[in-house]
Protein backbone atom coordinates (compact mmCIF):
# COMPACT_ATOMS: atom_id res chain seq x y z
CA UNK A 1 0.00 0.00 0.00
CA UNK A 2 1.41 3.12 -1.31
CA UNK A 3 2.61 6.02 1.82
CA UNK A 4 1.71 9.22 0.71
CA UNK A 5 2.68 12.74 2.56
CA UNK A 6 1.18 15.52 1.80
CA UNK A 7 2.64 19.04 2.88
CA UNK A 8 0.53 21.69 3.61
CA UNK A 9 1.05 25.17 5.17
CA UNK A 10 -1.19 27.41 7.49
CA UNK A 11 -1.31 30.68 5.54
CA UNK A 12 -3.13 34.19 6.50
CA UNK A 13 -5.82 34.82 4.01
CA UNK A 14 -4.08 37.46 2.13
CA UNK A 15 -7.05 39.27 0.61
CA UNK A 16 -7.10 40.43 4.53
CA UNK A 17 -3.50 41.13 4.95
CA UNK A 18 -1.94 44.25 6.29
CA UNK A 19 1.58 45.56 7.03
CA UNK A 20 2.73 47.22 10.44
CA UNK A 21 4.20 50.09 8.88
CA UNK A 22 6.64 50.69 12.17
CA UNK A 23 8.08 46.96 11.98
CA UNK A 24 7.20 46.37 8.43
CA UNK A 25 5.71 42.74 9.38
CA UNK A 26 2.65 41.51 8.62
CA UNK A 27 -0.44 42.07 11.16
CA UNK A 28 -1.75 38.52 11.64
CA UNK A 29 -4.11 39.36 14.95
CA UNK A 30 -7.40 39.21 13.57
CA UNK A 31 -6.17 37.87 10.31
CA UNK A 32 -7.96 35.08 9.39
CA UNK A 33 -5.46 31.87 8.63
CA UNK A 34 -6.77 29.37 6.03
CA UNK A 35 -5.04 26.27 3.93
CA UNK A 36 -2.46 27.88 1.59
CA UNK A 37 -5.06 27.31 -1.69
CA UNK A 38 -2.20 25.59 -3.66
CA UNK A 39 -2.26 22.98 -1.24
CA UNK A 40 -5.61 21.97 -1.95
CA UNK A 41 -5.16 19.91 -5.37
CA UNK A 42 -2.20 18.64 -3.68
CA UNK A 43 -5.04 17.10 -0.94
CA UNK A 44 -7.32 16.43 -3.72
CA UNK A 45 -4.69 14.12 -5.91
CA UNK A 46 -3.46 12.17 -2.60
CA UNK A 47 -7.13 11.22 -2.21
CA UNK A 48 -7.41 10.44 -5.66
CA UNK A 49 -4.64 7.84 -5.29
CA UNK A 50 -6.12 6.81 -2.15
CA UNK A 51 -9.40 5.52 -4.28
CA UNK A 52 -7.55 4.17 -6.99
CA UNK A 53 -4.50 2.24 -5.38
CA UNK A 54 -5.12 2.04 -1.75
CA UNK A 55 -3.32 4.56 0.21
CA UNK A 56 -2.45 6.12 3.82
CA UNK A 57 -2.47 9.68 3.47
CA UNK A 58 -0.13 11.47 6.02
CA UNK A 59 -0.55 15.22 6.56
CA UNK A 60 2.37 17.35 7.56
CA UNK A 61 2.26 20.92 8.38
CA UNK A 62 5.21 23.23 10.29
CA UNK A 63 3.76 26.15 12.28
CA UNK A 64 2.83 27.59 15.45
CA UNK A 65 0.31 25.52 17.47
CA UNK A 66 -2.66 26.85 15.87
CA UNK A 67 -1.48 25.75 12.41
CA UNK A 68 -3.22 22.34 13.79
CA UNK A 69 -6.59 23.80 12.97
CA UNK A 70 -5.22 23.67 9.70
CA UNK A 71 -4.55 20.13 9.58
CA UNK A 72 -7.95 19.36 11.71
CA UNK A 73 -9.86 20.31 9.08
CA UNK A 74 -7.73 18.77 6.23
CA UNK A 75 -8.21 15.07 7.64
CA UNK A 76 -11.94 15.94 6.92
CA UNK A 77 -11.08 15.31 3.22
CA UNK A 78 -10.30 11.85 3.87
CA UNK A 79 -6.40 11.45 4.74
CA UNK A 80 -5.63 9.03 7.97
CA UNK A 81 -3.62 10.77 9.81
CA UNK A 82 -1.53 14.46 10.49
CA UNK A 83 1.30 15.77 12.56
CA UNK A 84 2.31 19.27 13.50
CA UNK A 85 6.14 20.44 13.03
CA UNK A 86 6.25 22.94 15.74
CA UNK A 87 9.20 24.03 18.00
CA UNK A 88 11.06 27.31 18.78
CA UNK A 89 13.98 25.88 16.86
CA UNK A 90 11.84 26.52 13.99
CA UNK A 91 10.62 30.13 14.21
CA UNK A 92 12.09 32.54 11.34
CA UNK A 93 13.20 29.23 9.00
CA UNK A 94 13.00 30.68 5.20
CA UNK A 95 12.79 28.10 2.80
CA UNK A 96 15.96 26.83 2.66
CA UNK A 97 15.42 25.60 6.92
CA UNK A 98 11.66 24.77 6.18
CA UNK A 99 12.69 22.41 3.34
CA UNK A 100 15.44 20.95 6.29
CA UNK A 101 13.16 20.53 8.83
CA UNK A 102 9.80 19.32 6.51
CA UNK A 103 12.25 16.53 4.81
CA UNK A 104 13.27 15.25 8.51
CA UNK A 105 9.66 15.08 9.73
CA UNK A 106 9.22 13.10 6.38
CA UNK A 107 11.56 11.22 7.12
CA UNK A 108 10.48 10.47 10.78
CA UNK A 109 7.31 9.37 9.32
CA UNK A 110 9.02 7.17 6.64
CA UNK A 111 10.66 5.39 10.21
CA UNK A 112 6.91 4.23 10.96
CA UNK A 113 6.13 3.29 7.09
CA UNK A 114 8.05 4.21 4.12
CA UNK A 115 6.96 6.79 2.08
CA UNK A 116 6.48 6.55 -1.37
CA UNK A 117 5.01 10.22 -2.49
CA UNK A 118 5.70 13.34 -1.09
CA UNK A 119 2.90 16.27 -2.79
CA UNK A 120 3.40 19.65 -2.82
CA UNK A 121 1.08 22.52 -3.92
CA UNK A 122 3.38 24.26 -6.41
CA UNK A 123 3.92 27.47 -3.84
CA UNK A 124 2.65 29.45 -1.17
CA UNK A 125 0.61 32.74 -1.47
CA UNK A 126 2.34 34.09 1.27
CA UNK A 127 5.98 33.44 0.26
CA UNK A 128 5.22 32.79 -3.20
CA UNK A 129 8.67 30.83 -4.06
CA UNK A 130 7.82 27.64 -5.20
CA UNK A 131 11.27 26.33 -3.36
CA UNK A 132 10.18 24.32 -0.83
CA UNK A 133 8.76 21.30 -2.59
CA UNK A 134 12.06 21.06 -4.76
CA UNK A 135 14.19 21.37 -1.93
CA UNK A 136 12.59 18.53 0.42
CA UNK A 137 12.63 16.35 -3.04
CA UNK A 138 16.65 17.55 -3.17
CA UNK A 139 17.51 16.60 0.71
CA UNK A 140 15.57 13.13 0.51
CA UNK A 141 16.66 12.44 -2.92
CA UNK A 142 13.78 11.63 -4.46
CA UNK A 143 12.65 11.67 -8.14
CA UNK A 144 11.54 15.59 -8.66
CA UNK A 145 8.42 16.13 -10.84
CA UNK A 146 7.04 20.28 -10.51
CA UNK A 147 4.09 21.55 -12.24
CA UNK A 148 2.24 18.31 -11.99
CA UNK A 149 -1.30 18.69 -13.59
CA UNK A 150 -2.10 14.93 -13.55
CA UNK A 151 -0.94 12.01 -12.29
CA UNK A 152 -1.17 9.44 -15.11
CA UNK A 153 -0.42 6.07 -13.57
CA UNK A 154 1.28 4.67 -10.89
CA UNK A 155 2.56 1.28 -11.15
CA UNK A 156 3.04 -0.10 -7.84
CA UNK A 157 4.70 -3.48 -9.12
CA UNK A 158 7.52 -1.42 -11.13
CA UNK A 159 7.46 1.26 -8.65
CA UNK A 160 7.30 4.07 -10.95
CA UNK A 161 4.87 7.19 -11.47
CA UNK A 162 3.46 8.87 -14.71
CA UNK A 163 2.62 12.37 -14.74
CA UNK A 164 1.86 15.05 -17.23
CA UNK A 165 3.65 18.16 -16.44
CA UNK A 166 2.24 21.46 -17.74
CA UNK A 167 4.66 24.02 -19.10
CA UNK A 168 3.86 27.06 -20.91
CA UNK A 169 2.61 26.52 -24.22
CA UNK A 170 3.09 22.80 -23.78
CA UNK A 171 3.33 19.61 -22.08
CA UNK A 172 5.14 16.60 -20.84
CA UNK A 173 4.65 13.65 -19.47
CA UNK A 174 7.11 11.85 -17.38
CA UNK A 175 8.14 8.92 -16.06
CA UNK A 176 10.01 8.59 -12.83
CA UNK A 177 10.63 5.87 -9.88
CA UNK A 178 9.33 5.79 -6.51
CA UNK A 179 9.84 7.31 -3.71
CA UNK A 180 9.17 10.69 -5.62
CA UNK A 181 8.14 14.21 -4.66
CA UNK A 182 5.09 16.00 -6.96
CA UNK A 183 4.35 19.71 -6.83
CA UNK A 184 0.97 20.04 -8.35
CA UNK A 185 -1.20 22.46 -10.32
CA UNK A 186 -5.00 23.56 -9.80
CA UNK A 187 -5.81 21.30 -12.44
CA UNK A 188 -5.79 18.10 -10.42
CA UNK A 189 -8.98 19.94 -8.96
CA UNK A 190 -9.43 20.64 -5.21
CA UNK A 191 -10.90 18.07 -2.88
CA UNK A 192 -14.98 17.62 -2.40
CA UNK A 193 -16.76 18.82 0.09
CA UNK A 194 -16.40 17.16 3.62
CA UNK A 195 -18.71 15.24 5.06
CA UNK A 196 -20.51 16.81 8.24
CA UNK A 197 -19.51 13.44 10.36
CA UNK A 198 -15.85 13.60 8.74
CA UNK A 199 -15.93 17.69 9.68
CA UNK A 200 -16.91 16.35 13.00
CA UNK A 201 -14.42 13.82 13.60
CA UNK A 202 -11.35 16.15 12.18
CA UNK A 203 -12.71 18.83 14.89
CA UNK A 204 -12.15 16.23 17.76
CA UNK A 205 -8.78 14.79 16.53
CA UNK A 206 -6.20 15.58 18.72
CA UNK A 207 -3.06 16.44 16.68
CA UNK A 208 0.09 15.02 17.52
CA UNK A 209 2.94 17.72 17.72
CA UNK A 210 6.46 16.70 17.02
CA UNK A 211 9.90 19.55 17.78
CA UNK A 212 13.37 19.21 16.44
CA UNK A 213 13.52 16.23 18.65
CA UNK A 214 11.11 13.84 17.29
CA UNK A 215 12.58 15.07 13.63
CA UNK A 216 16.07 14.66 14.29
CA UNK A 217 16.90 18.23 12.93
CA UNK A 218 20.18 19.81 14.08
CA UNK A 219 18.75 22.93 15.34
CA UNK A 220 21.64 25.14 13.32
CA UNK A 221 20.12 23.65 10.01
CA UNK A 222 16.71 25.65 10.98
CA UNK A 223 15.15 28.66 12.15
CA UNK A 224 17.02 31.92 12.21
CA UNK A 225 20.67 30.53 12.61
CA UNK A 226 19.81 27.75 9.71
CA UNK A 227 18.50 30.60 7.35
CA UNK A 228 20.90 32.78 5.22
CA UNK A 229 18.36 34.15 3.89
CA UNK A 230 17.19 37.56 5.70
CA UNK A 231 13.30 39.51 5.47
CA UNK A 232 14.60 43.46 5.54
CA UNK A 233 11.53 44.96 4.57
CA UNK A 234 8.13 44.44 3.49
CA UNK A 235 6.09 46.63 2.30
CA UNK A 236 2.47 47.12 0.42
CA UNK A 237 3.38 48.98 -2.88
CA UNK A 238 2.09 51.83 -3.96
CA UNK A 239 -1.51 52.60 -5.22
CA UNK A 240 -1.61 52.95 -9.50
CA UNK A 241 -3.02 56.12 -10.40
CA UNK A 242 -6.36 54.65 -12.63
CA UNK A 243 -5.31 55.48 -16.32
CA UNK A 244 -7.26 57.79 -18.65
CA UNK A 245 -9.86 56.09 -21.15
CA UNK A 246 -10.43 57.85 -24.29
CA UNK A 247 -13.08 57.79 -26.19
CA UNK A 248 -14.13 58.93 -29.97
CA UNK A 249 -17.12 57.02 -31.03
CA UNK A 250 -15.30 54.31 -32.58
CA UNK A 251 -13.10 56.39 -34.95
CA UNK A 252 -9.52 54.66 -34.65
CA UNK A 253 -7.86 57.07 -36.66
CA UNK A 254 -8.54 59.91 -34.10
CA UNK A 255 -8.12 57.74 -30.98
CA UNK A 256 -4.49 56.86 -32.22
CA UNK A 257 -3.95 60.68 -33.01
CA UNK A 258 -5.68 61.40 -29.40
CA UNK A 259 -3.12 58.86 -27.92
CA UNK A 260 0.01 60.16 -29.68
CA UNK A 261 -0.90 63.35 -28.28
CA UNK A 262 -1.08 62.60 -25.12
CA UNK A 263 2.52 60.37 -25.29
CA UNK A 264 4.60 63.73 -26.85
CA UNK A 265 2.88 65.86 -23.81
CA UNK A 266 4.10 63.34 -21.36
CA UNK A 267 7.71 63.52 -23.19
CA UNK A 268 7.69 59.90 -23.94
CA UNK A 269 9.02 60.54 -27.23
CA UNK A 270 9.72 64.02 -29.26
CA UNK A 271 6.56 65.04 -31.59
Amino acid sequence: MLHIVVCIKQVPDTTQVRIDPETNTLVREGIPAIINPFDMPAIEAAMQLKERYGAMVSLLCMGPPQASEALQKALSYGADRAVLLSDRALIGSDTLATSKALSCGVEALGREQPVDLVICGKQTIDGDTAQVGPGIATRLGYAQLTYVGKIEEVDLEKRRIRVRRVLEGAEEVLDAPLPALLTVLKELGEPKYASLPAVIKGLRTSIPVWGAKEIAVNTDEVGLAGSPTQVRRIFAPPQREPGEVISADGEADKIANMILDRIIEAGIVEG
